[in-house]
C-alpha cells in the first residue's frame, strides 16, 4: 500500500516550468480542475548561484529572480481569485533567511528572497480581511542538493574533507550548528495553515539555528 493509499491522499503532478508565467497560472488551474479548489498554496521553487556581482552571468541573475520570486507572484496571482471568493486560503513562501540579511557572491538569491518577504508582506495586507493569510518561512541551512554543492565546494577550496566542510559551513552561521530540517519546515507550514495561526499573517518566521540572533 502506498503513502497516498494509506492516508486516502489524492495527488496531481503538473510538470510545469516555473519561469513561465503561462504555466504558473496553468498549474493553478489544472489543480482547481482536478481538486476543485486551492486552499492552501506553497511556493517552495528555488535555484542558486554564486559569484561575486561583477562576474555575475545576466541569464543566472534573470533566472534566480524568475524562479524564486517571480513564480510566486503569478501563481498567487492566479490562486487568489478563488481564494477570496470562497473567503479563506493560506499562503505560505519558502523564503531564507537571505530575506533578512545577505551574505556574499548571492545577490541574485539575496534580492529574489527579500523581494520574496515583500511580496508576503503586500498580499497579507490585501487580504487581512478575507480570511487569507500569507506568511513567509524563513530557513537556514537546509541540508538540500543547493547546500550540498556549497559544502563540496569549500571543502575543495580549503582542501578538507566533506564532513569538515558540513562542519565550518553550519558552525559559521548557525549557532545551534545543526542543519534545519525539512520536518522543521513542514511542521510550521502545517501549524501556519491551522487554525491557531488565523491571525498570523504578514510574517516572515525563521527557522534559522540562531543566525539571525547574531
Amino acid at each position: 500500500m502506498t503513502r497516498l493509499q494509506r492516508h486516502n491522499t489524492d495527488a496531481l503532478y503538473y510538470p510545469a516550468d516555473l519561469a513561465d508565467p503561462k504555466q504558473c497560472a496553468a498549474l493553478i488551474e489544472a489543480a482547481e480542475t482536478r481538486f476543485g479548489a486551492v486552499d492552501i498554496l506553497i511556493n517552495n521553487a528555488g535555484i542558486q548561484y554564486v559569484a561575486p556581482v561583477e562576474e555575475f552571468p545576466a541569464d543566472r541573475w534573470d533566472a534566480i529572480l524568475a524562479i524564486n520570486l517571480s513564480a510566486a507572484f503569478h501563481t498567487i496571482r492566479a490562486a487568489l481569485p478563488a481564494m477570496q471568493q470562497r473567503g479563506w486560503g493560506r499562503i505560505i513562501n519558502i523564503a531564507s533567511v537571505h530575506g533578512h540579511v545577505a551574505s556574499t557572491h548571492k545577490a541574485a538569491y539575496v534580492a529574489a528572497k527579500h523581494g520574496l518577504v515583500g511580496l508576503t508582506r503586500v498580499v497579507a495586507l490585501e487580504n487581512a480581511t478575507r480570511g487569507i493569510t500569507c506568511n513567509a518561512i524563513c530557513p537556514g541551512f537546509v541540508l538540500t542538493p543547493l547546500v550540498e554543492q556549497q559544502i563540496d565546494d569549500r571543502a575543495l577550496q580549503h582542501g578538507i574533507t566533506k564532513e569538515e566542510g558540513t562542519r565550518a559551513l553550519v558552525r559559521e552561521k548557525q549557532p545551534t550548528e545543526k542543519f534545519t530540517t525539512v520536518e522543521d519546515i513542514a511542521a510550521l507550514a502545517i501549524f501556519l495553515c491551522s487554525p491557531a495561526a488565523a491571525n498570523i499573517t504578514g510574517t516572515s518566521l525563521p527557522i534559522d539555528g540562531g543566525w539571525m540572533a547574531q
